[in-house]
């Protein structure tokens, strides 16, 4: 198999819509997107509450379906995928990182990171490995065995990030991921996502309104009205390689 393009887009969309049925209306969430998320983005989805930002979020993460238009995922057009497949790209390919964490109230922090794994089926030593050190990666290795309620919001959100990031994915999804945290906590987690994107090389999607977010992005994507109005590299792609 030829060894893939560093350069070519992890999800390429071409002329996405969706449009939501309520009662007896068509709305509008999106309308003809062309977008391509390439490996080492760092990329932010902005723009005012109804702009389509999480619309557009859940299909680039595979959660939501466009009612028009195309995608590829590595190249691999998905137009006719199944439900099986899309499910597995999700689980291996995709992490997501929610707002309100989305932790296992009945799991410790070591746990929790190793879910995705674990639905891998990946060995358990392996698991339990690869968490400590991703949990140590993040300032966290001290508080691996804590449940969520016995950490603060910033922890739980990096715990998040630990689980999204455990099996090594090629795209981190994340929907307003600093919006539960104070802006220390915020401040920390953005610093937290950069030094993975610079270091590690993880490419990140994330959509944001708030504009402390918004200037750390190296690529802000702007929506006004389900319509991409600004596509903007504040860092040369170039330099990011």
């Amino acid at each position: 198999m030829a060894e893939q393009d560093a350069f070519a887009p992890i999800i390429q969309l071409r002329g996405i819509g969706k449009v939501f049925r309520r009662k007896q209306q068509q709305v509008s969430a999106l309308t003809d997107i062309d977008l391509g998320i390439r490996h080492g983005d760092f990329a932010v989805i902005a723009g005012p509450s109804g702009s389509g930002k999480t619309t557009l979020l859940n299909i680039i993460g595979l959660l939501d379906t466009p009612t028009a238009g195309h995608l590829a995922f590595c190249e691999r057009p998905l137009s006719q995928a199944s439900l099986a497949e899309l499910a597995r790209i999700r689980r291996d390919e995709i992490g997501f990182v929610f707002q309100a964490y989305n932790l296992m109230p009945v799991l410790t922090a070591a746990e929790n990171t190793e879910m995705v794994m674990e639905f891998q089926g990946r060995p358990a030593a392996e698991r339990r490995r690869v968490s400590r050190e991703v949990l140590e990666q993040l300032g966290l290795g001290g508080l691996m065995h804590r449940y969520p309620d016995q950490l603060s919001g910033g922890q739980q959100q990096r715990v998040a990030v630990a689980r999204a990031i455990a099996s090594r994915p090629k795209l981190v999804i994340a929907d307003e991921p600093t919006a539960n945290l104070d802006s220390k906590s915020a401040r920390n987690l953005m610093d937290l996502m950069v030094g993975l994107n610079e270091q590690a090389g993880i490419t990140f999607v994330f959509s944001s309104h708030d504009p402390q977010v918004i200037e750390r992005g190296r690529r802000v994507i702007s929506l006004r009205d389900g319509r991409i109005v600004a596509d903007q590299q504040t860092v040369a792609f170039d330099a990011l390689a």
